[in-house]
């Protein structure tokens, strides 16, 4: 027998309740949004909405992924939670597969993108210990997290702001020059930790022999090679991780966002040498690895792979990338670059993107704007082409009629 549908508060009672109840450190669309499916998404009021920007890249798979949806509601009327005191099936073969599909390391689970880099940053401290080394070089542009380390670890000044002071033994240098690198690098650096594409800092692709020259420094230096793929990972650039696009392996990588096809999840990943530093009691999460989490997970990994989802997303982003060369030809005034790599993309302007973004919303299509003139899309790897197609459109009207 057929539910009815749950009755949802209007937009302008949710925006209402939320006004006298909810801190209002967020930027938030006058939107509630309250369904979802593959790449539409629903208002309460019914309004569709094409949705380029999926969950914040979480949603990297769609909206309510049918194979995730149906092993949570089945995990759900198993084990909803346990304690990392005792050992659960799911976050054993989760951890199996993601080691599987990476470089054979070992897992920590946690809840966050913020989460992942903050033990990454502890376990490198904690193996650089017994040599005296605990600094950290991180890339300026970079987004590592909210919390106090991923938050130093983030070289944007703009993030510090009011927050000082931040945490000692992080040095700042540019991104994609290796040089800067090694210059920063001493006796006392533990690691290197950066985003093998920088997402919030502009959807920033370096040079192709930056992480193959990065890797042989470290590895002359004794320093250890963290990347960030909390946006990166789990098949967003067309492999499992976008490390595997230049044959390097790191020594720690962190993943959250795409991991659970939307449910809160994050992992550390460090090589067994490594990851033995981080000895019982000097870390822990008291909901990573949960039952719930792990299933979802593990129904990512089925559905990216049954679904053949990683050469889809390379084709995802090379459609992306023919239509925006012909946009930028037509109005090269407007267009600086175009950034792609599977469904991690960007749209470079040369002028402050909020007024796209705002056109787009009235026009029913979500997109995302950062270090204010860039367009920035993290598409699912599930949308259909003639969805890429209809998106494009509108965009494209938008940016024809917006001036600089």
């Amino acid at each position: 027998m057929a539910h009815a549908p749950t009755p949802h508060a209007s937009s302008r009672e949710t925006i209402a309740e939320f006004e006298r109840y909810v801190v209002p450190n967020y930027r938030r669309y006058p939107v509630s949004l309250v369904r979802g499916e593959n790449s539409w998404i629903w208002d309460a009021e019914g309004t569709r909405y094409l949705d380029f920007f999926p969950g914040w890249g979480c949603n990297l798979i769609g909206h309510c992924p049918p194979r995730v949806v149906e092993a949570v509601r089945e995990q759900v009327g198993e084990l909803i939670h346990v304690p990392n005191t005792w050992y659960m099936e799911a976050q054993g073969r989760f951890a199996r597969a993601l080691s599987e599909r990476s470089f054979g390391g070992q897992c920590f689970f946690c809840n966050s993108g913020a989460e992942a880099n903050e033990a990454a940053i502890k376990v490198a401290r904690a193996h650089g210990a017994p040599k005296g080394k605990f600094k950290i070089v991180t890339m300026e542009g970079g987004f590592h997290g909210r919390t106090y380390a991923a938050l130093t670890a983030t070289a944007q000044p703009k993030y510090h702001e009011d927050l000082g002071p931040m945490l000692p033994g992080f040095a700042y240098v540019k991104y994609d020059d290796v040089d800067a690198v090694a210059a920063a690098i001493d006796d006392q650096t533990a690691a290197v930790m950066l985003e093998p594409v920088q997402g919030e800092g502009g959807v920033k692709i370096p040079s192709a022999d930056y992480l193959p020259r990065l890797r042989e420094l470290c590895d002359r230096t004794g320093t250890l090679l963290i990347l960030d793929e909390v946006q990166t990972g789990m098949g967003r650039t067309g492999e499992w991780f976008a490390y595997q696009h230049s044959g390097v392996v790191p020594d720690v990588l962190t993943c959250a966002k795409a991991l659970a096809g939307g449910i809160a999840a994050g992992v550390m990943m460090a090589k067994p040498e490594v990851a033995a530093s981080l000895r019982p009691g000097m870390h822990a999460s008291t909901f990573g690895g949960n039952p719930i989490a792990c299933r979802a997970g593990l129904a990512t990994v089925e559905t990216i792979e049954a679904d053949g989802l990683l050469p889809r997303g390379a084709e995802i982003g090379e459609r992306f990338r023919a239509r925006f060369h012909a946009l930028r030809d037509e109005m090269p005034g407007k267009i600086r670059e175009i950034r792609v790599l599977g469904t991690m993309i960007g749209l470079d302007l040369t002028f402050d993107a909020s007024a796209v973004v705002a056109g787009c919303l009235s026009r029913q299509l979500l997109i995302n704007a950062t270090h204010g003139h860039v367009v920035r899309l993290l598409p699912a790897l599930t949308i259909a082409d003639e969805q890429i197609d209809a998106g494009c459109d509108i965009l494209a009207e938008v940016l024809r009629e917006t001036n600089p």
